[in-house]
């Protein structure tokens, strides 16, 4: 698989106006070129690809069209999400509070940032950048390289029925360092998955 690494000719990048400025102003410049040719790829290698594919959940940042910022998490079973191919991820929506924020401001503006943290082992992250759309089920199998095992999970061929799916083009991929992530101890906890019982779901932790 071949991998599309970032040149000089491929900078500024698409947030690169501010970044630009940010590092001009704060001397930092040279090195995060360096970072770009060396660290930033515009699609998933091979290495990437096992690190999504082991991960089970995902915090998720999207914008409306006034750029107004949400940030959320998404869980699921190693697998839950799918790597179409290197230049393309699929996630389920499954039930939740109803809001669907992050739908909502995908349907106003496509750009969405992933970031996959390993807290457990390697204590790595992946910055995945790109331009998401909106599937809905019964439109899924129209999509290209979608695999069994999405359309299973779809509700197609049986399984949970998530309320829509949203698909990622790949723009830009890279690494969070190590170096400040914290290594955490994973504990047994039991999966209400679905479940709108106010005790499973928190309750009024926040007192509102």
């Amino acid at each position: 698989m071949s991998e599309s690494r970032m040149t000089e000719s491929t900078i500024p990048l698409r947030a690169t106006i501010g970044e630009q400025l940010a590092q001009a102003r704060f001397g930092s410049t040279q090195r995060a070129l360096g970072f770009y040719r060396q660290q930033v790829v515009t699609e998933l290698n091979a290495a990437m690809q096992k690190f999504v594919r082991e991960q089970e959940f995902v915090f998720i940042a999207t914008a409306n069209a006034q750029g107004h910022a949400d940030s959320s998490i998404r869980v699921g079973p190693p697998g839950f999400i799918h790597i179409l191919t290197a230049t393309r991820v699929a996630y389920p929506e499954y039930r939740g509070n109803g809001v669907m924020a992050s739908v909502g401001n995908i349907l106003e503006n496509p750009y969405v940032s992933l970031m996959f943290i390993d807290f457990y082992k390697s204590t790595i992250g992946l910055h995945v950048n790109g331009t998401a759309r909106v599937i809905d089920n019964g439109r899924l199998a129209e999509e290209p390289d979608i695999t069994g095992a999405i359309l299973k999970d779809a509700g197609v061929k049986g399984g949970r029925h998530p309320e829509c799916w949203i698909v990622v083009d790949v723009e830009e991929a890279y690494i969070h360092c190590s170096k400040h992530i914290p290594l955490l101890e994973k504990k047994d906890k039991h999966v209400h998955w679905g479940s709108d019982d106010e005790r499973y779901k928190g309750g009024n932790f926040f007192q509102l």
